[in-house]
Order: structure tokens, then sequence, then C-alpha cells
């Protein structure tokens, strides 16, 4: 009998989890004694760090582009479906385009986040972002116009993907502008809905002095509630309004609802032992990256990190020995500070992160990593 493994997500997470498995069952896949599937609704795998540089004309985003089953070991079948349905107490999928439900043994999530700006009125209208492909080209635009008013840019709600991205964007936004001469013409405002300027209280002690050196004013429990596009205002749930020329927003992040559906986790976020990223309300379940609710970061670096922890508990569990790898909450993030210095920050659940000092080299080390990032999705690196 064939042990099916399902991935039901073609990115960091669910391809570099892919390979891991092809290497460590290698014999156990050339038997035919296991099977791994991945499902992606989509042909294409897309790094979205790639994202952030677009608005400032650094990277286009075909740049963050690659076809999935280029990445992903031959010996792993690779489907462009869409997951409909989720039962797991009969183990089967649904997908729109087959006629058969999949069954599965062990079954992984690794379904990322979704944007969902239509949660806040006016969102829509009045706000751009660089959280999306479509966004951050739109945002191009708009920058290149740009060139007096009040900037704003509001994280609108938690957890969401990157959450360094944020404080990065306002940090190139200050530079870019001083560098083409506008940045005296151009405030810039940043909120956050809780009351410092990052969720990590280490990572906000440290950049609310740089935001205060670069004269970037800092709103801090701000938590947006409706945008007015006419006439070009913020309100929040506390009762303050900001007034901008041109608002850039960190849109709501949800899960996908069938993980609701399923019974697994509120908002699409799989509840999960943080160690061993099983599921809690099913058994041969488990959840990686985004869609794991673990309190870390949702970044490409946890999702990396955790793959290899459930390719190894699966692997033990198809070989039937008792799985002991666990997940530490190992984190690890290249911060820009400008259009040509960064930060760097390494952390665990027990030790909390110490941003390095900003310097050209860790900027061109990130700018490295972004390029080397296909060779990690294939398991290279």
């Amino acid at each position: 009998m064939t042990d099916h493994i399902v991935i039901v997500g073609g990115g960091t997470g669910g391809s570099v989890l892919a390979n891991d498995l092809s290497d460590r069952l290698d014999s156990e896949l050339e038997s035919g004694d296991v099977a791994v599937t991945l499902i992606n609704d989509g042909s294409d795998q897309v790094y979205k760090p790639v994202w952030l540089y677009v608005p400032f004309g650094k990277r286009e985003p075909d740049d963050g582009r690659r076809p999935l089953a280029d990445l992903v070991d031959d010996a792993v079948d690779v489907r462009n479906d869409r997951l409909t349905d989720i039962d797991t107490d009969s183990q089967r999928l649904q997908l729109r385009d087959s006629v058969e439900d999949v069954s599965y043994d062990h079954l992984v999530l690794a379904t990322g986040s979704t944007l969902a700006p239509e949660e806040i009125p006016g969102l829509v209208e009045g706000g751009h972002n660089y959280y999306s492909e479509d966004g951050a080209t739109t945002l191009r635009e708009e920058l290149l116009d740009f060139s007096e008013g009040h900037l704003v840019l509001s994280v609108v709600g938690s957890p969401h993907m990157c959450p360094a991205a944020p404080l990065e964007f306002v940090f190139m936004a200050d530079d870019w502008f001083r560098e083409r001469g506008l940045r005296e013409d151009i405030e810039i405002t940043y909120t956050y809905p809780i009351q410092r300027v990052h969720g990590n209280a280490h990572i906000a002690e440290w950049a609310a002095p740089l935001m205060e050196e670069r004269n970037i004013n800092r709103e801090t429990f701000f938590n947006a509630e409706s945008i007015d596009p006419d006439a070009q205002t913020v309100s929040s749930m506390e009762g303050s309004e900001l007034d901008y020329d041109l608002l850039v927003t960190v849109p709501p992040h949800r899960g996908i609802d069938l993980i609701g559906d399923a019974g697994l986790g509120d908002d699409g976020w799989v509840d999960v032992d943080r160690h061993t990223l099983e599921a809690d309300a099913a058994t041969s379940v488990y959840a990686l990256g985004d869609a794991a609710a673990t309190g870390v970061p949702k970044a490409g670096s946890v999702a990396h990190y955790q793959a290899g922890v459930v390719g190894q508990r699966i692997a033990s569990e198809v070989r039937g020995q008792v799985p002991t790898a666990t997940y530490d909450g190992k984190t690890i993030c290249f911060i820009e500070t400008g259009m040509d210095a960064a930060s760097f920050v390494e952390f665990d659940y027990e030790n909390p992160p110490s941003p390095a000092p900003p310097s050209k080299k860790l900027h061109w080390a990130k700018l490295a990593y972004n390029e080397s990032y296909w060779l990690t999705a294939r398991g290279l690196v």
C-alpha cells in the first residue's frame, strides 16, 4: 500500500517541503511505497519579497516568478488545481478540476496568506499597496508622479506577511525622495495598530529612534477603520483622523476560508502545536508557513525552517518511527533601512532579536539572498 503525502500550496514552504521529502524518501518514492503530490492554484511560484522593490523601480514583477514545475523534483506529482474542500475525517480533498477526490495519508497545508482590503470601507478605492503584483506596479506610477504632499503608510491589520516590510518601505521611501531632492516637500507618516512601531518590542525599540532621526512621523495605536477616497482621509477606531495625499497600506490578511470550514482554525490560519506543527483539530495534518498559527512572523525564512521539520516528521512516520524533530521558532530577516543599507535579525522562541547596525554590506547580502532564492526553493541551499 502506498503512503500518499499531499502538500497544498506551492510557495516557499510547499516547494521546499516537496524537495525535502523527495530527498529524504528517495528509495520509498522509487519503490512506489510513497507518493508525494503538490497541489497549487497556478502554474507559477511567486517570490513576494521582490514586490517591495518594484515601486522604487529596482525590480520587475517577473523577477519574482518561476514555473513551479521547474522548482520541484520530478519525483513529485505537481498538480495545477484549486482546493475546494477538506474532509479530515475521511482524509479526502476535493479539487475544482478533478472528478475524483484525492485521498491522503499525510496532509500539509501551506496555503499562505490572502489580502482582504474589502474588509475596510474605502480601502480598495483609496489605498495602494505593494503586497500584490498589481499593487506594486500601480504604486510605482504613483510614486513617480508624487513630488510633494503627505505620504501615509498605514498598517491596517496584523498578522501580515513580512512584518519588517512596512518599516522597510518608509525607510526606503525617505531615502528615495532624498536622492531625488524632494524630501523637504514630502511628509511621511507611519501608522501601526498597537502602541509601538512593530509587533516585536525589540525591533520596535530599535526602529523608533531611526524613524525619529529620519523625520518619519509615527502614529501608534492607530487602527484604520475606514478610508474616504474623496476627502483623502483615514479614520481610526480610536477616533483620530489623518489627511493624506498618497496612501500606502498593508491590507488585512487572511488565510483561505476552507481552513475555517474544515474546523482547523480561525481566519484561515491552522491552529497547530507551535513545535511539532501538527494541527490541533485533526490527525495526520500539518501546517507550515503563513498558514500555521504559531505566533512567529509570516516570513519566507519561517516557512523554510518549518518545512525541514515537517519533512523529518513525515519521513519518520512513513517509516514507522516516532517523529522527534521540532521547530524552535527560528526566524531570520534582513531589514532595509534605505536604498543602500540594511540591518539583519535572527531569533527564535527563546532568544529575542537584536538588530545589527545598518550597513551597505547587509543590504547587498539581502539582494544576494533574493537572487539565490530560487536555489533555496529547489532545495539546493
